[in-house]
């Protein structure tokens, strides 16, 4: 079958006017985010303009086990927007970052934005402050890559402060019906929440020990054990992905002398936002304080 002269021509026009009209880019812009909660909200910033990976995803993992692979170097280094949290909490980021220099890239490094530096507890996204400054910082950098979409991104800014609004209310609400009470934890995991909920932390060091995996005093744990047995704290924080044998062991005596434990994650666990994962680990706090 042969077309034509009247189809012939309609075909070379069409053909014509397709290259003669300008070829437009549909690229996303790529981000990797260290821990996943970054990477989700990155996610709901960029909606379909951006490609996002998390470096770290799972939330049966201890987060301070990881190792740095090869196939985490090279997303990094074709990375547009690099978020990470600071604070020594990620410290293999700077290293792979330098080891992949590049003028384009932005970082967002979470302790930078609120004044964080090394030796603060590292666990900032339980920080109310902390989400919202690293979601208008990372904002700013995807209209800057992507003016094309800078509404768009404008636009999911404004969506997330929205969503952010019930976590709020839900602090206000505990705060002012408990603030005051003494609490401990295994671990500095929900320290930053804690303190915005106006509690007092009480076990400190014995919780930078098990965190840093060094052996607590046994003036520390006698104190700690104490608390528990004499009822001197409300609630006792558990880090469910670090399961060392002194934080089982608190976790024990909590459990024998019904004092209402509350599991917290240090990664955000899957198929939930960040907004359901703070709200679900918050309603877990008002039902532990319930009489």
């Amino acid at each position: 079958m042969t077309l034509s002269k009247i189809a012939l021509a309609r075909c070379l026009a069409v053909l014509a006017l397709a290259l003669a009209l300008p070829i437009v880019s549909h690229a996303q812009v790529n981000i990797v985010a260290a821990e996943n909660f970054y990477g989700d909200i990155a996610k709901q910033i960029g909606g379909a303009h951006v490609d996002v990976m998390s470096i770290l995803h799972n939330p049966e993992q201890d987060p301070h086990l990881f190792e740095a692979s090869p196939s985490t170097a090279r997303a990094l280094a074709k990375a547009s927007i690099v978020i990470y949290n600071g604070v020594d909490y990620d410290p293999w980021m700077r290293p792979l970052l330098k080891a992949s220099p590049s003028a384009r890239r932005v970082e967002i490094v979470a302790g930078d934005l609120l004044g964080r530096h090394a030796g603060a507890n590292p666990h900032l996204w339980y920080d109310p402050a902390t989400i919202p400054r690293v979601a208008r910082a990372l904002t700013s950098a995807l209209r800057k890559a992507d003016p094309a979409h800078g509404t768009d991104y404008k636009a999911s800014l404004e969506r997330l402060d929205a969503s952010l609004g019930p976590i709020v209310a839900k602090i206000e609400s505990i705060r002012k019906m408990h603030a005051g009470i003494s609490v401990t934890a295994t671990e500095p995991v929900f320290g930053y929440m804690a303190a915005a909920l106006g509690f007092k932390m009480r076990n400190e060091r014995l919780q930078l020990a098990i965190m840093n995996d060094t052996e607590p005093s046994a003036r520390d744990v006698a104190a700690f054990e104490n608390d528990l047995r004499t009822h001197k704290v409300r609630i006792l924080f558990f880090n469910r992905q670090a399961g060392s044998a002194a934080a089982k062991y608190l976790l024990g005596i909590a459990t024998a002398a019904h004092v209402p434990v509350v599991g917290v994650t240090e990664t955000e666990p899957a198929g939930v936002s960040y907004q359901s994962w703070m709200l679900g680990q918050l309603n877990a706090v008002e039902k532990a304080l319930q009489p």
